[in-house]
């Protein structure tokens, strides 16, 4: 029998995460992800039910997997414990799909005791929904795929510059109200001393 190359254990990024039990090299498969394989229709129906939970309670959003055109796997079970591999912008891990079956691969190599993670692959879309938590150097500050983080930065680059701009602007007609206000304040008191 295989060694296990994992454990389960508290995590400082969401609750539970998995962990290297031994050093794992790159290319090793680490884990099977397990679920149920759902249609399509029910998985749609599924992420909106568990968005909205989750919302609420703050638990796992979406543990759903793509398999193929027709099937998704629902990985949401209780005897799946890659479920609790978390996301990260410095990945060690990779999901890959082979015949419908989910895989997680180490990425690199892992030393023992480090969190395994992996690229949750969120579409760009609805980035704020999905705040990032994983405090890695390369961190987006929102969970989106790694494809997708340069447009992100990007897009989050625009923003701050509008809010800065917008700030800029109200601080200058502050300023523009109370220097109009001093001129009339400082006019009558001339008035006054005449």
């Amino acid at each position: 029998m295989a060694k296990k190359l994992w454990k389960l254990r508290k995590s400082k990024i969401h609750g539970n995460g998995l962990y290297a039990a031994t050093d794992i090299e790159s290319g090793a498969a680490i884990i099977e992800y397990v679920g149920e394989k759902i249609k399509k229709k029910e998985s749609l129906k599924r992420c909106t039910e568990w968005e909205a939970s989750a919302r609420k309670t703050g638990e796992g959003l979406v543990y759903i997997f793509d398999l193929n055109e027709k099937y998704d796997l629902d990985g949401n079970i209780p005897n799946n414990p890659a479920k609790y591999i978390n996301h990260s912008c410095d990945e060690n891990c990779e999901a890959i799909n082979e015949d419908d079956n989910i895989w997680i691969y180490a990425s690199r190599d892992i030393k023992k005791g480090d969190e395994l993670f992996f690229d949750y692959g969120y579409a760009l879309e609805h980035f704020i929904d999905h705040p990032c938590l994983c405090g890695s150097e390369n961190c987006v500050g929102y969970i989106v795929a790694k494809s997708r983080r340069k447009k992100l930065l990007s897009i989050l680059k625009k923003q701050a510059a509008k809010k800065a701009a917008k700030k800029k602007s109200k601080a200058a007609k502050k300023g523009s109200k109370k220097a109009t206000r001093k001129k009339k304040s400082t006019k009558r008191a001339s008035k006054k001393v005449k």
